[in-house]
């Protein structure tokens, strides 16, 4: 049966006012991810990645187990964490410049999650009513239509890799496990980057097989990163 693996992009520069760009410990998780996959003799017939760069570093860091031809498609692309923010966030005014993210400069990872993830609450809760440019139902249906459509490209046996983001994987496996849309916020925030989410499709469906595997990067615990 087909096999479909969702790898979350390796970790990007929080922070740095450059938030779409891999950090030097991301270049080492990709790294550590394609030796993995390599020694793995794994070789996906279809490579799908979203058009942001830290999911298109990831791809490319890849070269010795992915192809270099890879299907650009913008439904992998996480969602609009600023906008979201902007219109469920509870920054005040004066909170001052906000980075890429939409969030407050100063904020460590940890600080900006738990703002996050109040916001994405929010969001979920106000579903079509949301006055976001993108809905959380338009958000779960493009990541649902993204994972059908490269199923739809693959044979009996043929294996397809998508290199996306946690928000993009998390909702999809929620989706599959058919949890409530709440259980999004609890896998979201356990994504590991440069995980590898394995999903195998069959005549009742998809079907979720792993959540999270990096065991690429158990070896050393500064390698575990979440933002």
């Amino acid at each position: 049966m087909p096999v479909v693996c969702l790898i979350r992009h390796a970790q990007a520069t929080y922070g740095s006012g450059r938030e779409d760009a891999l950090s030097e410990l991301g270049q080492r998780q990709a790294a550590l991810l394609d030796d993995a996959l390599a020694r793995r003799h794994l070789r996906p017939q279809t490579v799908a990645v979203g058009t942001l760069r830290r999911q298109a570093d990831t791809a490319r860091a890849c070269r010795l187990s992915a192809p270099d031809e890879q299907l650009v498609d913008a439904r992998w692309n996480e969602f609009a964490a600023a906008d979201v923010l902007a219109h469920h966030g509870s920054i005040p005014p004066s909170a001052g410049p906000r980075n890429e993210l939409g969030a407050p400069s100063g904020l460590t990872a940890r600080e900006f999650q738990a703002l996050l993830d109040a916001a994405l609450a929010g969001w979920i809760a106000a579903a079509e009513r949301s006055p976001c440019a993108e809905t959380w139902p338009a958000f779960q249906g493009r990541a649902l239509a993204a994972l059908s459509g490269l199923v739809a490209l693959l044979k009996g046996g043929e294996q397809a890799w998508a290199f996306t983001s946690a928000g993009v994987i998390a909702v999809i496996a929620a989706a599959l496990l058919g949890a409530p849309s709440a259980t999004f916020l609890a896998l979201n925030r356990v994504a590991v980057n440069s995980g590898v989410t394995k999903i195998i499709s069959g005549g009742a469906g998809a079907r979720l097989l792993t959540f999270n595997d990096h065991s690429h990067l158990e070896h050393d615990r500064e390698l575990m990163t979440f933002r």
